[in-house]
């Protein structure tokens, strides 16, 4: 990946629906170029999806949660048990104290401690930590660097 991807990547971030003329405008390579750059970048999986941007309260998802799961048991294989459960965005396996740590969006509180419920109908979990968010300052795209 050279600087000119980078620059595609980056500008793509900003804004996905940006034309291909305008790209590479941005970059110096004509529309037909900048198309076949973005269409090798989806290829070597570099760009796994388009998706927009849309602002969670909007849509009943004004409650930010980070759950800490603590488990009597290796959780690796258990994908699909909190992928099931449509208000985490997000789960990943972590080092420490807890096993997984979970992104969780809801429209009240109330909703979330029936996520938390359901948490716990997992195999293994056997505590929750949840750390709700007050205020989002920021939030950023992952960062395109150099090699």
């Amino acid at each position: 990946m050279d600087a000119i991807d980078r620059a595609l990547l980056t500008r793509l971030q900003q804004d996905a629906t940006e034309s291909y003329a305008a790209l590479g405008a941005a970059v110096g390579l004509s529309a037909g170029a900048a198309h076949e750059r973005v269409r090798k970048l989806r290829e070597r999986g570099v760009i796994r999806r388009t998706t927009v941007d849309v602002d969670p309260a909007a849509v009943g998802g004004g409650v930010l949660a980070y759950v800490m799961v603590e488990s009597t048991s290796w959780m690796g294989e258990s994908a699909d048990l909190f992928a099931a459960l449509p208000e985490i965005q997000e789960a990943h396996v972590i080092a420490g104290q807890a096993s997984v740590l979970v992104k969780v969006r809801t429209a009240t509180t109330e909703q979330l401690q029936d996520v938390l419920r359901r948490l716990y109908a997992i195999g293994g979990v056997s505590g929750t930590r949840a750390t709700v968010v007050l205020e989002t300052f920021f939030e950023r795209p992952v960062p395109v660097r150099g090699e």
